[in-house]
């Protein structure tokens, strides 16, 4: 099956960025938002995200002009009914999840894939919400979408061979470097990252080394690009709780969220999203 529209749900931070990268490789894109503000947001930033592209050299005017074409903002999900795959890319929530799958399937045509961005919950249950399961993929796409290159590609029982290369094929178009991954919490990246991330966190908070030891202790020892208390503030601290809750609950204790990351989350010290976390981003946002 040839991929020509995509529709993706959300236009947030992951959900910009799908958008942006469908866009840049040629395909039409609609994305949608629950209101006409956080749908500018969203596309003001895809526009500011192409401009830096211009200016660092990287694109040319002509690329930002075409590749905005091809993107059409809507907060109508009405507006997916022609499209060949819907990329859902909204909060870590799994009744949320479903409930935009439930009308997807009843929106877009009957041979469209859905794929789910979810980062660590069950894809089956997501597709449980259609009646199309054999057409439901995970696409879990890493933060800043046009800049990092991997992507999960999760598999469920009921996923079709067909639709697996068809994903897989789509996904190899966005330049990215495809991974295949069984329907379980947290698939590959997650299930080795989060203990690590819970570690840092609980350093720490318990006073044994201050926020930038912590992270200049792993940019240097491990060659991470970016220490893991800023890496949470990229991720979120709200969605890295999310995630260790889904593996502790699916998997075991190991992936037990410390307790000084859900004081963040109830503080709203969620990272870049709110301007503070481990670090200050007020200025930069």
């Amino acid at each position: 099956m040839e991929i020509k529209k995509v529709g993706v749900v959300g236009c947030g931070i992951m959900g910009s960025g799908i958008a942006q990268v469908c866009a840049q490789s040629g395909y039409q894109v609609v994305v949608s938002e629950v209101n006409d503000e956080l749908l500018n947001k969203g596309l003001s930033s895809i526009s500011s995200f192409l401009t830096k592209g211009i200016e660092r050299g990287k694109l040319s005017q002509q690329d930002k002009d075409s590749t905005l074409a091809r993107i059409k903002g809507t907060t109508n999900i009405q507006d997916f009914g022609d499209c060949d795959m819907g990329i859902e890319a909204i909060i870590e929530d799994m009744d949320s999840k479903k409930k935009i799958f439930a009308e997807l399937d009843k929106i877009c045509p009957n041979h469209a894939i859905l794929a789910t961005n979810t980062s660590s919950l069950s894809v089956i249950d997501i597709a449980g919400a259609t009646t199309r399961l054999d057409k439901v993929v995970g696409m879990h796409f890493f933060n800043p979408v046009p800049i990092m290159r991997l992507l999960e590609l999760v598999k469920t029982i009921a996923t079709s061979d067909e639709t697996l290369e068809t994903a897989n094929n789509f996904s190899k178009s966005l330049g990215k470097s495809v991974i295949i991954a069984k329907d379980t919490p947290g698939f590959i990246v997650n299930r080795v990252l989060v203990p690590a991330l819970n570690e840092a966190v609980a350093l720490y908070w318990e006073g044994i080394a201050d926020r930038d030891d912590i992270d200049k202790a792993i940019k240097l020892g491990l060659n991470w690009p970016m220490g893991p208390l800023m890496l949470l503030d990229y991720i979120g601290a709200d969605t890295a709780l999310s995630i260790a809750e889904v593996l502790e609950e699916g998997i075991g204790p190991k992936f037990h969220p410390p307790t000084g990351l859900k004081q963040m989350v109830r503080a709203n010290l969620l990272g870049r999203k709110t301007g503070k976390g481990f670090y200050d981003w007020t200025e930069t946002k």
